[in-house]
């Protein structure tokens, strides 16, 4: 593993987690990263399929320059959620995405306005990619696994 990257993805996460302290805050957010992943994929797939593929390829190359633990994870993540997709009917993918998409929006607010600081991405747009890093960090120091 490359050791710049690694203290980039470690500034990262550090950073990512000054906003996201409140046990309460932190487990929203291990339910609602996630969900808005879905949601997010599940609405560029009601676009074209290729979409999403492309758009998880290109988040795939920025995760294994940060990290290529966090990367693996990744990659299994979003290929579980594509295989979701993949096996839904059509017609379900759209509405479901949207109304995931906004719950879980609604609940990352909720998890904010408890923490009493404002969501990371507000000061930096690669927070919205970093936040899946998070919640898979929390899963990875729960099993002793390396990033």
């Amino acid at each position: 593993m490359h050791h710049a990257a690694t203290r980039a993805i470690d500034r990262l996460i550090a950073v990512y987690a000054e906003s996201h302290q409140h046990p309460a805050n932190e487990f929203i957010h291990c339910i609602c990263v996630p969900a808005i992943a879905f949601s997010l994929l599940g609405l560029l797939w009601a676009m074209h399929p290729l979409t999403a593929l492309a758009l998880t390829l290109a988040s795939l190359v920025y995760y294994f320059i940060l990290s290529t633990s966090f990367a693996i994870g990744m990659v299994l993540m979003s290929g579980a959620m594509l295989a979701v997709l993949f096996i839904m009917p059509p017609a379900r993918i759209l509405p479901a995405s949207i109304a995931i998409f906004v719950i879980a929006w609604i609940g990352q607010f909720i998890g904010h306005k408890i923490e009493g600081k404002k969501p990371s991405f507000f000061d930096d747009l690669r927070f919205l990619l970093i936040g899946p890093l998070f919640v898979l960090g929390i899963l990875y120091r729960r099993f002793h696994i390396a990033y």
